[in-house]
């Protein structure tokens, strides 16, 4: 069971990304002393029975590791795409991302 207290602070700003069962959160958050940081959390939806449930990760990122984290991202991200997968073509996915958008904005509510 995760332990929420003292977590339950008021989000600043929010962005999610739907990534097929995973849905991925990044929150700003503040302490009581007005200090940001930042939330990234992993939603896996899962069956359990007759209904879903929702399994959670969650990553807490400070302002001082902000620069590190970005860094070590990216130079992860970069040796994947370029010494790894040198061949793949990554950039469908950015035509997939485009093309969920526009479906998203032509759903009905």
């Amino acid at each position: 069971m995760e332990d929420n207290r003292g977590n339950d602070r008021e989000e600043i700003f929010s962005k999610r990304v739907k990534a097929g069962k995973r849905t991925y959160f990044f929150d700003v958050k503040a302490t009581k002393s007005n200090d940001y940081y930042l939330t990234i959390t992993e939603s896996k939806r899962k069956m359990r029975d007759d209904s879903f449930t929702f399994e959670k990760h969650k990553i807490f990122l400070y302002k001082e590791d902000f620069a590190k984290f970005l860094e070590a991202l990216q130079d992860t991200v970069d040796h994947v795409k370029n010494d790894l997968m040198a061949d793949f073509d990554f950039s469908q996915f950015d035509r997939e991302e485009s093309e969920n958008e526009l479906d998203d904005e032509l759903k009905w509510d």
